[in-house]
């Protein structure tokens, strides 16, 4: 009776200790590192002149990432920029009128044609009393007539000719005019962009995960040069099951732990799955809801998540 009751004895101790062994923490689930990579491409094709950074290296934001060949561009700009400048300068020549020494000639000619209406007027006035005395013959008097007539008219002309040339240009002129300097400065714009987008910097602080590009290799319009990993872009993904989804809220505290770590990671959950899955895959039931899983996403702040790397395991504890 005693032998038996040491070995009942015996077996419950190993039972505990097993049960012991196997025991954990119902908080804690499996998860892993992920990356939401940024990948630098430029919108215009060309040369990869410059590669500004390597695997590896942090950048800030806006620092220098690579450049392409912009000849052509930079070109493309000084001609959009000497075609502004024209539609300016003819802009200006419509709304003065007419140049100072081109109103000077034509009131040079004014001013004679004034002196020979004044000399036509006296002759008129000696041959209509020369007429009226008998002295010359009524053909005379018509040319004298005629004479004063056509000098008069000449300097009714020259002054209009004046008065046109000191006005600008006509309304539809001017709008016409207008519209090209707009089109030109649009012009600008465009070859300012093309070549500003032949230089592509860091849209923010972050870890260059991979160049996909050397010097010298042509690059096409979109593709991605640079791949960059900012740490606000790292996250770790889980899965919890169905009895634990309803639980969690966006924003609940959590805390990572890596093997190698120094220390936990705190995060806060920014994502909650709301479609279920089956892992393994099976048919739903009352029986197998334990199986549905929803996934979760978390955030570390940017000064943690330097220490996780994508693809890494991790064991995440719900707080």
């Amino acid at each position: 009776m005693t032998r038996l009751l040491r070995a009942c004895v015996c077996m419950l101790f190993v039972v505990l200790t097993l049960a012991g062994c196997s025991h954990h923490d119902d908080n804690t689930y499996q998860g892993y590192v992920e990356g939401e990579f940024v990948y630098l491409g430029s919108s215009q094709s060309g040369t990869l002149t410059q590669l500004s950074v390597t695997r590896g290296q942090t950048v800030n934001a806006s620092e220098p990432v690579f450049a392409l060949e912009s000849a052509d561009e930079a070109a493309a700009l000084e001609q959009a920029h000497q075609q502004l400048a024209a539609a300016r300068a003819q802009l200006a020549d419509i709304q003065t009128g007419k140049r100072r020494p081109e109103v000077n000639v034509t009131r040079a000619q004014l001013a004679q044609t004034v002196a020979n209406a004044r000399k036509a007027a006296l002759q008129l006035t000696r041959d209509e009393a020369q007429y009226r005395a008998g002295g010359i013959a009524k053909a005379q008097l018509d040319d004298s007539r005629a004479q004063a007539d056509a000098t008069a008219a000449q300097v009714h002309e020259l002054t209009s000719q004046v008065d046109v040339a000191l006005l600008p240009g006509r309304v539809q002129q001017l709008s016409a005019q207008n519209a090209q300097v707009e089109a030109a400065r649009a012009a600008v714009a465009q070859a300012q962009w093309k070549l500003s987008q032949k230089r592509v910097s860091a849209p923010a602080e972050g870890l260059v995960y991979d160049t996909l590009y050397r010097v010298g290799e042509w690059v096409q319009a979109g593709n991605p040069v640079v791949q960059m990993l900012p740490p606000q872009n790292v996250k770790v993904r889980l899965f919890v099951p169905e009895t634990v989804i309803g639980k969690l809220a966006l924003g609940r505290a959590l805390t990572i732990h890596c093997d190698g770590c120094v220390a936990d990671v705190a995060a806060k959950i920014t994502y909650l799955s709301s479609e279920a899955e089956y892992t393994p895959p099976v048919i739903y039931s009352n029986e197998n809801r334990a199986k549905l899983v929803f996934m979760v996403e978390a955030h570390p702040s940017a000064a943690d998540a330097v220490k996780l790397h994508p693809g890494q395991p991790v064991a995440v504890t719900l707080q």
